[in-house]
């Protein structure tokens, strides 16, 4: 299935996609000095892009690889942001133009990317890799199994992991560019995967499901707690090492979200108040260990039937209260966007979608918020 929807955007970091109608830019030439807890415009992606990677590289820059643009076109091209001009360059352009990929940072400071779909709307198992050295990208091993909307977590070994629920695991080894096949998870609908301070992953199950732990050393997978029915959007492991889980759905007339902790001593879920009424909102850990979530869509109060509107607003949650307390706006409405925390602890926000009356606007727009 292709993600051109857009509704979601992968981001590569140290923890954590029906038509395309128009393109969101605005040209910036310099970042104005940010005030704590506030949002500002920065540069415009060249190519405004929907289900790309955004990844960030060990110099501080962040890469944004393929996904779609507003013509329905797959994109092999790739960007720079550099965070000191606040601009976006052209850099090379991967070998096979993909949508719905995967991305990892490898120890080396290469990127990985696999997997997706094609223009063609094949799924895809080949994989390539992106030398910031040169801003070239070269083929590696292909997978075993061909995925989309999988994930790709790098492991304290510096191998990789592929997963996508009962479809089978696999392992990218960087030393040779070859990838074996490992344990299978037994959560089906397991879209979030975390690596835990202890190197395990954990699988968020979803729906009521039970959550999975891989274990890297066995290469096998056992169960643990349930985070019921958590949705599929974001999950990020905190300084503490419990990881939070937070997602939003639309029931009947209303956008409701929700939230889950885990705490991997006790392999146990708690329930969490979610950031907002909304669905579609993405989510970033900050260096003072509060969680920012923002942007999403909501349901229009009062329309006879579920129509949604999508919001500018910003929460923080604070792990000492568990609580969620408003934040600084964003520039302008927005939601599925990719959040990217940089080295100076800005957080880049760019793309997403905004939902106008005459559909889902694809937004190429950025900012960033600093904490």
């Amino acid at each position: 299935m292709t993600r051109l929807a857009f509704h979601r955007f992968r981001t590569t970091t140290m923890f954590a996609l029906a038509g395309l109608l128009a393109i969101g830019l605005a040209a910036t030439t310099a970042i104005p000095a940010l005030g704590s807890g506030s949002f500002q415009r920065t540069g415009s992606l060249n190519v405004a892009r929907g289900a790309f990677t955004a990844t960030l590289l060990q110099n501080g820059e962040v890469l944004v690889a393929g996904g779609g643009d507003v013509n329905k076109n797959f994109l092999a091209s790739a960007e720079l942001y550099n965070p000191s001009t606040g601009k976006w360059t052209f850099t090379g352009s991967m070998t096979t133009a993909r949508a719905g990929h995967e991305a990892a940072l490898l120890p080396s400071g290469k990127v990985l990317v696999a997997g997706g779909v094609d223009a063609s709307g094949s799924t895809l198992a080949s994989a390539e890799l992106y030398d910031p050295s040169t801003g070239t990208w070269t083929a590696t091993g292909s997978m075993n199994t061909a995925r989309e909307g999988f994930n790709l977590t790098l492991l304290l070994d510096g191998e990789v992991l592929a997963v996508q629920g009962t479809t089978g695991a696999e392992l990218y080894d960087p030393s040779t560019g070859s990838w074996t096949a490992t344990g299978s998870t037994s959560s089906t609908n397991a879209p979030l995967y975390v690596l835990l301070l202890d190197g395990q992953v954990l699988a968020l199950g979803q729906a009521s499901t039970p959550s999975s732990l891989y274990d890297p050393s066995t290469g096998t997978w056992s169960t643990t707690g349930t985070a019921y029915a958590v949705i599929d959007l974001f999950a990020a492991r905190l300084p503490s090492g419990k990881v939070l889980a937070a997602g939003g759905f639309v029931s009947g007339k209303t956008a409701e979200s929700m939230a889950a902790l885990y705490n991997s001593s006790t392999g146990e879920f708690t329930s969490e108040n979610g950031p907002c009424q909304c669905t579609a909102f993405n989510g970033a850990v900050l260096p003072t260990g509060e969680v920012l979530a923002a942007g999403g869509d909501i349901v229009v109060p009062g329309t006879p039937y579920s129509s949604e509107e999508t919001i500018k607003s910003a929460e923080l949650w604070d792990p000492s209260t568990q609580a969620w307390t408003s934040t600084g706006s964003l520039n302008g409405p927005r939601s599925g966007e990719s959040m990217t925390v940089l080295l100076n602890g800005e957080v880049l926000v760019v793309g997403g979608s905004e939902i106008t009356k005459n559909g889902s606007v694809i937004l190429g727009t950025a900012e960033l918020y600093r904490p």
